[in-house]
């Protein structure tokens, strides 16, 4: 029996949630185009009879600016703690250079491998060309090339993986896909709409708590305020007429109810926290330790 913490690492829009979510084949962490979506660390299980694997999606690797900032690069210091094994994913696209500095920057003590992402964006000979320069930095033990969007050969990854995990008994329960509780994906899926249908600011700004996750018998009542800094936000989340806030909550209902395979009723609120992202008792109270 092999087990242990496999913690995927990379700079924001490298591709590291949806390379998680194939892995488990469950939407596991919320996606977009937009940079510094992920903000929490977010562990999934995968476990067999001959393995139980913990991955763990990381914020995007940055400088902090903010609290907010400081606690997702918290999160990203923890996850290099306790990896057993550490995917460092790489942007093919992206300057290679400054990927080499990144990752020698982080120190590893455990077998990395280097994930190539988004092959598909570009030719075979990039890709090669992009091999080859990995091959000669010292923090890999493993290169591989894939595309996380398009699709690839889970099993052959979750073998290399095993090459380098150690003999172990499970950490969980076979049965557990994960150890956060259901109500923190449900403010997941609300914010994903947010980075979907906003630009600018908007995203980044804002945050969603959920007040109320009440299970009847018919279905779910489910009520969550989305934070933001300034009214002129608020403003513009709710939309002329409510429309846009009804259609936050239209799209992120179907995402829920089909997560948690129940009817959900979901009450959606906007609130204005000047400068939350800098202030502790709010970062606190919205889920950022």
């Amino acid at each position: 029996m092999k087990s242990g913490f496999v913690n995927i690492f990379g700079k924001p829009n490298a591709g590291k949630s949806t390379l998680l979510n194939a892995i488990i084949g469950e939407k596991m962490a919320i996606v977009s185009p937009k940079v510094q979506t992920t903000r929490h660390r977010i562990k999934a299980f995968l476990t067999e009879p001959e393995y139980q694997i913990i991955f763990s999606d990381t914020p995007g690797i940055i400088e902090p600016k903010y609290k907010l900032h400081e606690k997702m690069m918290q999160a990203v210091k923890n996850s290099l703690e306790d990896a057993d094994v550490a995917l460092l994913l790489f942007d093919v696209r992206d300057d290679r250079e400054a990927a080499a500095e990144l990752f020698s920057g982080l120190k590893l003590k455990v077998p990395a491998i280097l994930v190539i992402n988004k092959t598909d964006t570009v030719t075979p000979e990039k890709v090669r060309e992009t091999e080859a320069f990995f091959r000669d930095q010292p923090f890999a033990r493993e290169i591989v090339s894939l595309s996380a969007l398009k699709g690839f050969d889970v099993q052959d990854f979750i073998q290399k993986i095993l090459n380098f995990l150690p003999e172990g008994e499970p950490f969980y329960n076979e049965d557990d896909l994960t150890d956060m509780p259901t109500r923190f994906f449900v403010g997941e899926m609300i914010r994903e709409k947010i980075f979907h249908f906003f630009e600018d600011e908007i995203p980044y700004h804002a945050t969603v708590l959920v007040q109320e996750f009440k299970e009847k018998e018919t279905l779910v009542k489910i009520a969550a305020d989305i934070i933001v800094h300034r009214e002129t936000q608020k403003a513009i989340i709710i939309g002329g007429g409510g429309k846009m806030i009804k259609k936050i909550g239209t799209e992120a209902r179907k995402d829920i109810e089909a997560f948690i395979g129940r009817k959900v009723f979901l009450e959606l609120f906007v609130k204005v926290r000047p400068k939350w992202r800098d202030n502790e008792t709010y970062l606190r109270e919205y889920g950022y330790k």
